[in-house]
C-alpha cells in the first residue's frame, strides 16, 4: 500500500496561501506544459512521513518548491511523495511506479543505503537521477560506476565515528558496548567495522554488540529491550556507543537503561547517530532526563544566516500548520539536507536553456552544483558530497543540553570554529585528556568516569594474594585469634594500601589467598575468578597477553648470589698505587737523585770519591728523603730548590699511600667464589632459584643449565642450608629478592653483576581495566614524592651488623693512579731540569772565561771543547769546606778524605755564590 501526497493545508498566514495554491495548480496540470508556458518537472520523494524525519524532510522540500516556484520563469517544480509502509524492500517498485505513471525526472529521499541501491538501480536503468540521504562509511567499490545516477546528498558517518573513537581513548576507556538498530533492508553500511578499527588505534576494543531489530518489526519494545539490556548487566563496561538508531528506538532505549540502572555512576552513553542527537530539541523533558549525563555527537550548521532565518521561521509556521500534534522546533539537519536537495535540483534546472527540448534533468547540471546551502557547502566529487561535515559534542543536563566542544575534519577539538583564535591554546586539536568544556557525567559523577562497572560495597574488587612467597618481606599472611581472619602485611600489601590513599575514589576491596603458582595466579586472573592480584609478582612477555600490569614498583633483573670470602693478599701493600704509578714515581725519584748529584758532585765532598760511591750516596740521599731521613750536606741553592719540591712530592705521596693502605686493611672486603657462569655449567654444579616458573625455564633455556642442575628454593632461610650443605654453588635472585636477603646475610654472601633484565614487580589487573592506569599514576606519583623510597627503606634496612657494611662491595677503595698524580710530576721534573739548566749555563759561562787565558784552546775542536767542558763539570773543585751550609747540614760528621783537602774561596767559586770562608 503506498500513500501519494499532492496536497497542503490551508494556513491563515497569506504567503503559505500563495504558495498551496500554486502548487494546486502546477500539479492539476502534472506532467504537461502549462495554459501559461511554464513546463511542470515532477520530482519524486520517497521519505516516511510516518517518522520525524519524514516529517521535516517533506515541509522542508515543499518550502524549497514553493520557493522556486514563486520566482522561476521557465518551469516549475511538483512534488510527489510516497513511502511503502512496512515493507521496505517494496521501495523499488515504489520508484519504478514513480518513474512510469508520475514521470518523474528526479528521486529525492531514501534514509537507508539498501533503500538508495535499489533505487539507484532502477534510476540507472530509467536514467533518472537519484538524490539520496543515505550514504555508508564504507562505501562499496565502483559505486559510481554501479550505480551512475546516484547522487549521495549526505555525508557518511565515518567522522562521528572517529570522533567517537577519540573520545573513548582519551579517557581510556578500554572496552565498550556497541548498541545498534539494524537496518531494515540488512544492508552493511561498515559502521562496525569502522568503529573496531578505530577502537583499535587508540587501543580500546568491543566487548559486546547488541544488535536490535527495525523498531517497527517489534509488537512490544519495551519487554524486547528489557530481556536484551539484562545481559549488558553482566558485562564489565560501561561505556556505550549508539552508531545507529532510529529516533524511537533511541527513546525506548535510554527509558529501559535509565530504569535497569545502566545510566548511573561511572557509566557512559556516547550518541553518534544524527537520527537522534538533531530531534533533542523536540524531546519532552522526561525523556532527556532519561539521557541525564549522555554526550551527543550531531552535525552542525550555520544557524547565523540570513537566508536559515528565513527557513526557520517558514518551517515552524508550515510545520505547526501541517503537524499540529508535533512539537515544534527548529529545523535538524535532515530537513536542511531535504532543502538543499530541492535546491540544487532547482539550480540545475536554471542552467538548462529554454530552447531545450527535453525535459529530462541533466544528471551534469546536479554534479556540477556548487554553492553554500542550509546544511553547509554543497559540491559533489565521485557522486558524493566533497567536504566532511564538522560536528558538534552536546551534553544531557537536566532538562536540556547544552553544547560543549567543536570536531573539526582532519584536526580534531576546538572551542570555536575559527582556527586562528585557537592557535595559542595548547588543548586545540588534543583530546589526549578528553573534552575542552566541562561535562555532566551520568549520575551527577564530579570526576571522569572510569567506564566500567565499578566495585562496591556489596559488590567489592576480588584480589588473590599469593598464599607463600620465597620472603616474607613481600607478603606475608599471618594467623589471628580468629580462624576466619587472617592478617596481610608485607611491603607488597603495605604499598597497596598506599596506593589506595592516592586515588580519586573509594575502592571497596576483598582479598583472596591463592594456594598456586605465580602463573596460575595471573590466569585466574585472566579468567576472572580475580578482579586483580597483588604481591612479587613479575612482569613478563607471555603474561602481559593475558592481564594488564601496572607501572612496576621495584627494578628489574635477575642476579647471581654467591657465598664470599674476605679479600686478603700478601702484596696487599703495592695496591693503593697502580703500576703505572709505581714506574712514574721510580723514574721521577731517579731523575731527581740524579739532579741532586749532578748539582752536587763538584763542590759536596759528601758526593765524591769513586763512582759506586756517588751512586750509592745519590740513592741513599733521595730514598732516605722519602722519610725525611737524609743527613747529607747541601751547598747548592738549586740543590735546595730541587730538594724542597721533592720534599712537597713525598709528603703528598706518603699521605696518599698511608690513607689508601689503612682504607684497605681496615675495610672488609668480600670476594665471590664464583664469578663465571660458565665454570659453574662446566663444573657441573647445582644452582638454586626462587621457586618462580619463569626463572628456571629462563636458566634452562636460555643461561644452559642442565634440568637436573637446577634446584628448587622455597624460602630465604633455606638458601643458608643449602649452600652450606654445598647443595648449591649459587643462587639467581631476581634484584628485588637478592636486595632482602643481601641486607640480612651481607657477611657471607655477595651478588654479581646483574646483566639479565625483566619486567620488575607489578600489580595484576584483567585486560582493559581502568585501575591499571589509576595505579600506575599512583605508583609514579608515590615515587615523585619520596614515600616509595620511604617504604622501601623500612621494608629492606640492613640488618645491624650489615648496617655498617651493606656498601662496603659497592665502595672498594680504588688505586690510586698516574692521573690523580701527574700535575705533581710535572712540577717536580719541570724544576729539576729548570736547575740542572741554570747549574750548565752558569759553568758553561765559567769555563769559557777560563779558557781565554789559554793560548792552545782557540785552535782545538767543538768535540775538544765539549769533552774539555764535561771534565770541567765532573772536576772537583778543590777547597775548604765552607763556612756558610744548611741549616740541615749541622751534623760534624764529614769525609775526612775530602773534608781535609778543601780550600777557602771566593763566592765565585761556585757557580750560584752559596760558599764563602
Amino acid at each position: 500500500m503506498f500513500r501519494s501526497i499532492t496536497s497542503v493545508k490551508l494556513v491563515s498566514r497569506p504567503w503559505l496561501l500563495v504558495m498551496i495554491l500554486s502548487s494546486g495548480f502546477f500539479i492539476l496540470y502534472s506532467g504537461t506544459e502549462a495554459a501559461d508556458g511554464y513546463k511542470l518537472i515532477n520530482i519524486g520523494a520517497i521519505v516516511d512521513v510516518n517518522s520525524r524525519i519524514g516529517k521535516e524532510q517533506k515541509v522542508a522540500m515543499e518550502i524549497a518548491a514553493a520557493n522556486f516556484n514563486n520566482t522561476a520563469q521557465n518551469y516549475k517544480l511538483s512534488l510527489h511523495f510516497q513511502y511503502p509502509e512496512k515493507d521496505p524492500l517494496q521501495v523499488g517498485s515504489t520508484a519504478e511506479a514513480m518513474i512510469k505513471e508520475k514521470e518523474v525526472k528526479v528521486i529525492v529521499g531514501m534514509e537507508t543505503w539498501g533503500a538508495a541501491t535499489m533505487v539507484a538501480d532502477i534510476g540507472s536503468r530509467a536514467q533518472v537521477p537519484v538524490l539520496s540521504f543515505a550514504e555508508p562509511a564504507i562505501a562499496p567499490p565502483l559505486t559510481s560506476t554501479r550505480w551512475p545516477f546516484l547522487v549521495r546528498m549526505a555525508n557518511s558517518s565515518a567522522e562521528q565515528i572517529t570522533c567517537t573513537a577519540a573520545l573513548v581513548g582519551s579517557y581510556n576507556w578500554r572496552k565498550v558496548i556497541i548498541i545498534y538498530e539494524d537496518d531494515a533492508n540488512n544492508a552493511d553500511t561498515g559502521n562496525l567495522a569502522l568503529l573496531s578499527e578505530a577502537l583499535q588505534i587508540t587501543n580500546s576494543e568491543i566487548e559486546y554488540r547488541l544488535v536490535l531489530p527495525p523498531i517497527s518489526y517489534l509488537t512490544d519494545p519495551k519487554q524486547f529491550l528489557q530481556e536484551k539490556l539484562v545481559k549488558l548487566l553482566r558485562t564489565e563496561s560501561r561505556v556505550f556507543i549508539i552508531p545507529q538508531s532510529s529516533l524511537a528506538m533511541g527513546i525506548h532505549l535510554f527509558r529501559e537503561a535509565k530504569e535497569m540502572g545502566l545510566v548511573g555512576p561511572d557509566s557512559v552513553w556516547v550518541i553518534a547517530s544524527d537520527t537522534i542527537t538533531s530531534f533533542i530539541d523536540s524531546f519532552n523533558t522526561s525523556v532527556i532526563s532519561s539521557m541525564e549525563g549522555a554526550l551527543g555527537i550531531k552535525t552542525h550548521f550555520s544557524q547565523d544566516s540570513s537566508s536559515y532565518k528565513i527557513f526557520e521561521d517558514q518551517f515552524r509556521s508550515y510545520f505547526r500548520s501541517e503537524y499540529p500534534e508535533d512539537d515544534v522546533s527548529e529545523p535538524g539537519i535532515y530537513a536542511l539536507r531535504a532543502y538543499d536537495s530541492i535546491t540544487a535540483v532547482a539550480k540545475s534546472i536554471d542552467g538548462m536553456t529554454s530552447d531545450n527540448s527535453s525535459s529530462k534533468i541533466s544528471l551534469g547540471y546536479i554534479l556540477s552544483s556548487n554553492f553554500t546551502g542550509l546544511s553547509g557547502q554543497i559540491s559533489f566529487r565521485g557522486g558524493k558530497l566533497l567536504n566532511s561535515p564538522i560536528l558538534r559534542i552536546i551534553n544531557m543536563v537536566g532538562k536540556k543540553y547544552k553544547e560543549i566542544d567543536f570536531w573539526l575534519p582532519k584536526f580534531g577539538l576546538s572551542k570555536t570554529l575559527k582556527m586562528e583564535e585557537d592557535k595559542n591554546s595548547s588543548k586545540v586539536g588534543d583530546i589526549r585528556n578528553g573534552l575542552i568544556g566541562a561535562v555532566i557525567w551520568p549520575g551527577d559523577l564530579k570526576r571522569d568516569p572510569k567506564g566500567r562497572a565499578m566495585p562496591t560495597d556489596a559488590k567489592p574488587l576480588i584480589i588473590g594474594v599469593p598464599a607463600r612467597t620465597t620472603f616474607d618481606k613481600f607478603v606475608k599472611l599471618i594467623s589471628s585469634d580468629n580462624p576466619h581472619k587472617i592478617i596481610y602485611d608485607g611491603y607488597c600489601i603495605e604499598l597497596f594500601y598506599k596506593v589506595l590513599q592516592v586515588l580519586k575514589y573509594d575502592l571497596p576491596y576483598e582479598f583472596s589467598v591463592h594456594n598456586g603458582t605465580y602463573d596460575d595466579l595471573v590466569y585466574r586472573v585472566y579468567n576472572k575468578d580475580y578482579d586483580a592480584a597483588i604481591g612479587d609478582i613479575t612482569i613478563l612477555v607471555n603474561r602481559t597477553r593475558f592481564v594488564e600490569f601496572s607501572q612496576p614498583y621495584t627494578e628489574s633483573g635477575l642476579s647471581m648470589v654467591v657465598p664470599a670470602k674476605a679479600e686478603q693478599s700478601p702484596w696487599i701493600f703495592i695496591k693503593p698505587f697502580t703500576w703505572g704509578m709505581w714506574i712514574v714515581t721510580g723514574a721521577i725519584l731517579i731523575y731527581t737523585m740524579s739532579v741532586v748529584w749532578f748539582l752536587e758532585h763538584r763542590w759536596n765532598p759528601e758526593f765524591n770519591g769513586p763512582w759506586n760511591i756517588q751512586i750509592g750516596t745519590a740513592l741513599w740521599f733521595t730514598f732516605s728523603s722519602l722519610f725525611f731521613a737524609h743527613r747529607e750536606r747541601i751547598y747548592s741553592n738549586l740543590t735546595r730548590l730541587v730538594v724542597v719540591v721533592w720534599l712537597f712530592v713525598v709528603l703528598i705521596l706518603n699521605s696518599s699511600y698511608t690513607a689508601s693502605l689503612s682504607s684497605m686493611l681496615t675495610v672488609q672486603r668480600l670476594k665471590p667464589n664464583v664469578t663465571d657462569i660458565g665454570w659453574l655449567k662446566a663444573s657441573n654444579l647445582n644452582v638454586g632459584f626462587d621457586g618462580d616458573s619463569f626463572v628456571r625455564n629462563y636458566l634452562e633455556n636460555v643461561l644452559g643449565f642442565k634440568p637436573e642442575n637446577i634446584l628448587k628454593v622455597d624460602h630465604e632461610y633455606k638458601y643458608i642450608t643449602d649452600f652450606e650443605s654445598n647443595r648449591i654453588a649459587a643462587a639467581f635472585l631476581e634484584l628485588s629478592y637478592e636486595r632482602a636477603f643481601l641486607s640480612q646475610h651481607c657477611k657471607e654472601y655477595t651478588a654479581t653483576i646483574t646483566t639479565y633484565r625483566f619486567g620488575g614487580f607489578a600489580f595484576v589487573f584483567q585486560k582493559g581495566s581502568p585501575l591499571a592506569a589509576d595505579f600506575s599514576e599512583a605508583i609514579l606519583k608515590l615515587s615523585e614524592n619520596g614515600e616509595l623510597k620511604s617504604l622501601e627503606e623500612k621494608w629492606f634496612a640492613p640488618s645491624p651488623e650489615c648496617s655498617g657494611s651493606a656498601e662496603v662491595n659497592n665502595n672498594k677503595t680504588e688505586c690510586l693512579s698516574l692521573q690523580d698524580f701527574w700535575g705533581l710530576f710535572l712540577i717536580s721534573g719541570t724544576t729539576s731540569t729548570i736547575c740542572a739548566l741554570v747549574f750548565l749555563v752558569r759553568n758553561f759561562t765559567s769555563h769559557q772565561d777560563a779558557s781565554e787565558g789559554n793560548i792552545t784552546s782557540s785552535g782545538r775542536s767543538i768535540w775538544s771543547k765539549m769533552i774539555g767542558f764535561a771534565k770541567y763539570i765532573y772536576a772537583r773543585r778543590e777547597g775548604k769546606i765552607p763556612a756558610r751550609a744548611s741549616a740541615l747540614d749541622q751534623n760534624p760528621d764529614v769525609d775526612e778524605r775530602s773534608s781535609s783537602k778543601m780550600e777557602c774561596g771566593s763566592p765565585s767559586d761556585t757557580p750560584d755564590g752559596s760558599i764563602s770562608c
